[in-house]
């Protein structure tokens, strides 16, 4: 169980509208290795999330990528975005 309350998790994150957070994720997601031509339309906000990771990757165009590549790149880029930034 962690000491850290969700206020306190917002106030460790920057916030993000949708679109610099979208942009974001997608630039991550094309850093990763096999998916330069993946494309992120759009990040949404989760179902009654407040504060914190409050934020998903719904959808990604795969482009030339392979979905093995995408998959694991997906995960790997919200786990490391939503350490830094949350969704406003």
């Amino acid at each position: 169980m962690s000491h850290f309350s969700a206020s306190t998790f917002a106030e460790m994150t920057d916030g993000k509208n949708q679109d610099e957070l979208t942009r974001l994720a997608e630039d991550a997601l094309r850093a990763q290795p096999g998916c330069e031509t993946a494309r992120v339309p759009v990040v949404t906000a989760l179902p009654q999330a407040q504060i914190g990771r409050n934020w998903e990757i719904p959808n990604v165009v795969l482009g030339d990528s392979l979905i093995s590549d995408v998959d694991r790149a997906v995960m790997s880029v919200h786990r490391r975005l939503g350490r830094k930034f949350h969704l406003v």
